[in-house]
Formats: structure tokens, C-alpha cells, sequence
């Protein structure tokens, strides 16, 4: 089956970009030209709390959010986007600038959910039992400052980022944190499910559908069919061949709802998606089948991304710092 019929996976904040232990955390950097910041903004179903009161000294440290009740200083929000401004300075751009200040503006909202985010996750981290070890933290630590070619150019590389070695130590923790929750959440996905292997011919029209199914029930041949007349490039020289596929693959989930109420043999009504009209024939199904590789990938980021979703939709999160930007 072709990625082109893969539903892709939505994006993650920087935490949770690796899956398992399959990918290494990269070292601890501010996002730079090479690596642009992803949209990371909060699920439309997150319950924020939002406030009109901006922070302000009092005895008390003044804080930048509050997420379940766990605060986030101003003075860490701070340092975040004066590691920023440091990494436009390292690219040549002047903060001050018209083009640096509209990188920062759309990157504070970024910054806030990226810690907002850190701090839910080692929330579920400590709910789960799950801990990360001063040990841990340094021997990741000897293994960057040995990549880097030892300590001095370690540090001079930290210095470049606008970072000291504890802010490397605290991200590198955070980042042990987010991969064992992240192989915590990917073990749960089976290898092997309920699977259908099935075909389809994409056209442009419910009409033109209509007239296909009606040749298939006369007996005409699927595969020579979906070559002749399907849209679907990246199946229609395998005869609409769709291969063996679990719940929650195809983009086009209609096309999967459809396939999973047939049995092997039967050809489903013409079905509308977003990208035309299909006819689907399911050729096997098999209640126990290994997920493809590819497959299994694009399932355990799903897995991941809802479980992001379900973090911010339970969290009370208290946004204080873009309270007071709009105040001023």
C-alpha cells in the first residue's frame, strides 16, 4: 500500500517527535532557519483558562502559566525567548528588526505550549510511576559532549544556543521523560490486529461510480476496471489494489468504514470522499494479521498524537503571560 493512502500522522510538539526508542532525541537546541517551528497549538478541546490578570511581582515568583495547578515562572519563559533571540542573532537577523519582531511574536504562543506541554508530560510521567535519574541525565550528557568533540566545544556550542550547561541537563531530561512515556504508549499498539485486503476505483462523479458498479455486478473484471478508469495513480496500475490494511490507516476513512462492513467478495455501494467517489471490493479479511511495518509507524505516532490531545483536553491551564502582552 502507498504512503499516498496512509492517513499521516498529525504533528507534535518538540517533546514528542520521537517515537519510542527508535528515534534519539536530538541535543538540546533553539529552533533555527534548518528547522523551522512547527504550528504547535493546543487542541480546539483543550480547557484553558484564560485570565486578564497579568503577572506581577508580588512575594510570590511571577509566573507565565499555571498547568494543573504546577506553575511556570516568567523568569523560565523569559529565558526561553532570550534563547530564541539568540538563535536569530546566530542566523544574521537583528530581533529588533521588523522581521525579527514578527518571528518572536509568532513564536511566544509556540514557546508556552512547547513548556506548557513539558510540564503535562512529566505530570503523566509521575502518575505512571515512570522516573528519569540524575544518572540517566548525566550519561546522555557525557554522550553530547562527546559527539561534540568534548567539553569545551560542547560548551561553546551551548553558548552559540544561548544555553548553559544546566539548561541542556534540564532539556535532556525533559526529553527522557517524553521518549519513556512516548515506549510506554507505543507498547501498547498491537502488532498484529484485524486486517481487510481490499481494492478500489476513485472517479470523479457518483454517476460514473454507478456505472462501474453496475459492470461489476455483471461480472466485469475489478483489476482491468480500476486500470482503465480509476484516478487513484498510485494504485490504479495494480488494479485499485489497496493491500492488507488494520482500522485507522486509509485517509480516506470512508473508503475504511466501508471495506470493514464487507466480506470477501462483495462490492460496496458508491462511496464520496474529499477526493471523488469510490467502489470498493474487499478481497480477504483476516481477524489476526501482522501490521506492516509502515503501517505499525503511522499507528503508534496516532497513538501518541491522541494521547498529546487527551493531555490538553483534561488540563487546566492557566495562559498568564499572553494575558499581560495584550494588556500592554
Amino acid at each position: 500500500m502507498t504512503a499516498r493512502w496512509m492517513r499521516a500522522p498529525a504533528g507534535l510538539l518538540l517533546l514528542l517527535t520521537a517515537v519510542a526508542c527508535e528515534v534519539t532525541p536530538p541535543p538540546p537546541s533553539t529552533p533555527t532557519e534548518a528547522t523551522p517551528l512547527p504550528q504547535a497549538t493546543p487542541p480546539p478541546s483543550a480547557e484553558l483558562v484564560e485570565t486578564t490578570v497579568p503577572p506581577t511581582p508580588t512575594a510570590e515568583e511571577p509566573l507565565a502559566a499555571i498547568v494543573n495547578g504546577e506553575p511556570i515562572t516568567l523568569a523560565d519563559y523569559e529565558r526561553e525567548m532570550e534563547r530564541y533571540e539568540a538563535s536569530l542573532k546566530a542566523q544574521g537577523v537583528d530581533p529588533e528588526s521588523q522581521e525579527g519582531q514578527e518571528r518572536l511574536n509568532q513564536t511566544r504562543g509556540w514557546i508556552l505550549d512547547m513548556m506548557v506541554e513539558q510540564v503535562l508530560t512529566s505530570q503523566a510521567a509521575e502518575q505512571a510511576g515512570i522516573e528519569v535519574t540524575a544518572e540517566q541525565v548525566g550519561q546522555y550528557m557525557e554522550t553530547m559532549v562527546a559527539d561534540s568533540g568534548g567539553e569545551e566545544a560542547f560548551r561553546a556550542k551551548l553558548a552559540e544556543w544561548g544555553e548553559t550547561y544546566e539548561d541542556a541537563s534540564r532539556e535532556v531530561r525533559a526529553q527522557l521523560i517524553g521518549m519513556a512515556m512516548t515506549e510506554r504508549i507505543v507498547a501498547a499498539v498491537p502488532t498484529s490486529s484485524e486486517q481487510i485486503h481490499a481494492r478500489h476505483i476513485l472517479v470523479d462523479t457518483a454517476e460514473e461510480a454507478a456505472q462501474i458498479r453496475e459492470q461489476l455486478e455483471a461480472g466485469a473484471d475489478f483489476s482491468s476496471l480500476a486500470k482503465a478508469h480509476s484516478l487513484d495513480q498510485s494504485t490504479r496500475d495494480n488494479g485499485g489494489d489497496l493491500g492488507y490494511f488494520p482500522r485507522g490507516i486509509l485517509v480516506a476513512t470512508e473508503v475504511e468504514d466501508a471495506a470493514f462492513e464487507l466480506q470477501p467478495g462483495q462490492i460496496s455501494d458508491v462511496i464520496a470522499s474529499a477526493l471523488g467517489y469510490h467502489v470498493v471490493e474487499v478481497v480477504e479479511r483476516d481477524p489476526d494479521h501482522p501490521v506492516s511495518p509502515e503501517s505499525l509507524q503511522l499507528l503508534r505516532e496516532r497513538a501518541v498524537q491522541e494521547w498529546v490531545e487527551s493531555m490538553w483536553a483534561q488540563a487546566e491551564v492557566q495562559r498568564l503571560v499572553e494575558a499581560a502582552l495584550q494588556e500592554e
